[in-house]
């Protein structure tokens, strides 16, 4: 979209014309084709065509179909994805919070606006009026967070709200100054403010040193809560706003892998009681930075990198944590809770040097707390881990994988804090776990030997008479296929991990070639479901580079494909798709569709050729594909569960728990 500005036009994809109208993107297209008064696209491509906002919005109006409610939200949106820049939307978003929460400052509070940026923010207020302040700026709120979702990590609510309860069951009592030192779009404070709201609430602090993000943090702390808060946009470590504030409670869900935060200059800092953080361990900078910050019964909680309690580089700080007392607890989380999201976090809960006379520190693992919707992906169990945590603080000594551990145990060669490694481990569960992995592998060595003997009648005929084949772009022209390329899935919408239950998994080559089950996933709006290519049962995928060819069956859930993937979409009347698959994988096939192109090239697969067979032929052939794609599966399983085994004799072994007769 081109940036506003002067007399330039905004313009709106089919996708966003189908969202603005509350329908389909299937209904914007017949539309087009009934009416003809319909606007005619003002750029873009064939493929993706764009149109005026003014003219699509006249059209709706006119004939009826232009929804109130949260449809004026939505038509409001694509004025400000026109901007472009992500910090223009970011000060607009403020300016509009900042209004709607009385923050206004200065005699001219929007001086920093051009004359379209102020329409705009005009336009929003008035839209404010109509639908109510807070749901119309968190609807614009998250729309841009969702456009620059891979430059902005917000922290999830449900770990925002963990956090806070943590401080609460730490010891935090009279909260009167809670700090966030890296509060990026204030979901921390937003947390704070709700859970210590009764009473005369806290004063929030914050600092960021992104100055759009501090500007929307504090925008959305005012819009939300309407709480005291100072919020500044500067570098914590090498300059802290907020000197003279002592923090009854610290939340901060820690920057990581900076490697330019200071480790020259500051290397004679006050705050490195325990020693100089190492250039490369950034974040024991913050962890340091928020002990000397806290209050006398202050409380600390960080969300930290798992790597950081075990990185070799960090071990004298973590030992120097360990003998003043500062470090309480550690809670391991699952995979999944922050991101990134393929890590699994860490909470670390500090104290005030030298105020308890206890020795030990408290450690939870709730690692394992995960919940498999109906999608079959795993996802965080949040309910779980909340209770796990809560019961830790009660009664350390029956809670569920909890351990208070004596800091003289802490403190060996490594300093290692990881709680998994300090838990005593579960012989039973060990056990069960032993037994559940013999018998797969017993059914699967069965299921493999099967199978061996179907196959082994398998033999080459070489006196056999050379076979007609048909291409697939022949193929194509009769209608037995249809060959369909991916389309672009953007790279802003795609997540990693665990995935809500309303995601479709995205598959991509890399996936494919690893025999991934579809890591990562997006969440596609109902009117953008026709703009994505979504494999079906049946449908023959196609890896289309010479480098990683393959051809295989879509026998899962339906799957958004990324570049270069294609499908073959068969006629199952006269094509069998594993038939199809089977021969797409013969050596030649990819040779001839790249030609003499190097390795990366894209393949063509209407240059394939397949046997030209009759579809019951097909299908006999197909089963013996079919039943070679469920061994390689089975041999896969086989090797997980052999790395399975290896794992559970290894730690009973080390534990002096294996019975070898």
């Amino acid at each position: 979209m081109p940036n506003v500005g002067g007399d330039a036009t905004v313009t709106v994809t089919l996708a966003e014309i189908a969202r603005i109208a509350g329908v389909g993107r299937a209904a914007v297209s017949n539309w087009r084709r009934r009416h003809p008064d319909f606007p005619a696209p003002t750029g873009g491509s064939d493929t993706s065509p764009q149109f005026s906002l003014d003219e699509v919005e006249a059209w709706l109006r006119e004939h009826g179909r232009l929804p109130g409610g949260t449809g004026a939200a939505q038509r409001l949106w694509p004025r400000f994805e026109a901007l472009g820049e992500r910090d223009v939307m970011a000060r607009i978003l403020a300016a509009l919070g900042n209004e709607l929460s009385g923050r206004l400052l200065g005699p001219d509070p929007h001086g920093e606006l051009n004359e379209a940026e102020l329409a705009l923010l005009r336009d929003a207020r008035a839209l404010t009026r109509r639908e109510g302040s807070e749901a119309t700026f968190e609807y614009l709120f998250d729309r841009w967070l969702g456009t620059h979702v891979r430059q902005v990590s917000a922290t999830p609510p449900m770990l925002a709200d963990l956090m806070c309860e943590i401080a609460e069951l730490g010891g935090a009592e009279k909260v009167e100054t809670v700090l966030d030192p890296a509060c990026g779009t204030g979901s921390l404070l937003l947390a704070a403010a709700r859970r210590w709201a009764g009473g005369r609430p806290p004063t929030l602090f914050g600092q960021e040193l992104d100055p759009a993000l501090a500007a929307l943090a504090a925008a959305r702390v005012g819009v939300r809560t309407g709480a005291e808060a100072r919020i500044e946009a500067s570098d914590t470590l090498r300059r802290d706003a907020f000197g003279g504030v002592r923090a009854d409670v610290l939340v901060c869900n820690v920057p990581t892998n900076q490697r330019d935060w200071g480790y020259d200059e500051l290397s004679a800092d006050p705050r490195w009681v325990w020693g100089l953080p190492p250039r490369t361990e950034s974040e024991l900078a913050w962890v340091q930075h928020a002990a000397s910050v806290l209050a006398d019964a202050g409380i600390a909680v960080l969300a930290l990198p798992p790597s950081v309690a075990a990185r070799r580089a960090g071990r004298r700080i973590r030992a120097g944590l360990l003998r003043s007392g500062a470090l309480r607890a550690v809670v391991a989380l699952p995979v999944g809770s922050a991101p990134p999201y393929a890590i699994a976090p860490h909470l670390w809960v500090l104290g005030t040097p030298d105020r308890r006379g206890d020795a030990d520190v408290l450690m939870v693992d709730a690692s394992d707390c995960r919940v498999r919707p109906s999608t079959g992906r795993p996802g965080v169990d949040w309910a779980a881990v909340a209770l796990r945590v809560r019961h830790a603080w009660d009664d350390a000594e029956t809670a569920e994988r909890t351990r208070r551990v004596p800091v003289i145990e802490l403190l060996d060669e490594e300093v290692d804090l990881s709680p998994a490694r300090h838990l005593p481990l579960d012989a039973e569960e060990y056990a069960a776990g032993l037994r559940a992995n013999w018998s797969e592998l017993t059914d699967r060595l069965r299921h493999a030997d099967e199978l061996r003997r179907t196959l082994s009648g398998l033999a080459a005929d070489a006196d056999a008479a050379p076979i007609a084949k048909v291409t697939i772009g022949e193929l194509e022209r009769v209608a037995a296929l249809r060959v369909q390329a991916s389309g672009t899935v953007s790279s802003d919408r795609v997540g990693v991990g665990p995935a809500p239950a309303d995601a479709v998994p995205v598959l991509t080559p890399e996936g494919i070639a690893a025999g991934e089950n579809a890591p990562q996933w997006i969440v596609p709006a109902e009117d953008e479901k026709d703009d994505l290519l979504l494999a079906r049962r049946g449908d023959v995928i196609v890896v289309g580079t010479t480098r990683a060819f393959d051809a295989r069956v879509h026998t899962d859930e339906p799957a958004a494909l990324s570049a270069p993937l294609l499908v073959l979409r068969v006629d199952p009347d006269r094509i069998d798709p594993w038939f199809l698959a089977g021969c797409l994988r013969a050596p030649g096939n990819a040779r001839r569709a790249g030609g003499h192109a190097s390795t990366s090239s894209r393949v063509d697969p209407r240059r394939m050729s397949v046997p030209r067979l009759p579809v019951a032929e097909q299908r006999r052939l197909g089963a013996v594909f079919r039943q070679l794609a469920d061994l390689n599966t089975t041999l896969d399983h086989l090797r997980r569960t052999g790395a399975a085994l290896e794992a559970t004799v290894g730690a009973l072994a080390a534990e002096g728990r294996l019975d070898v007769r």
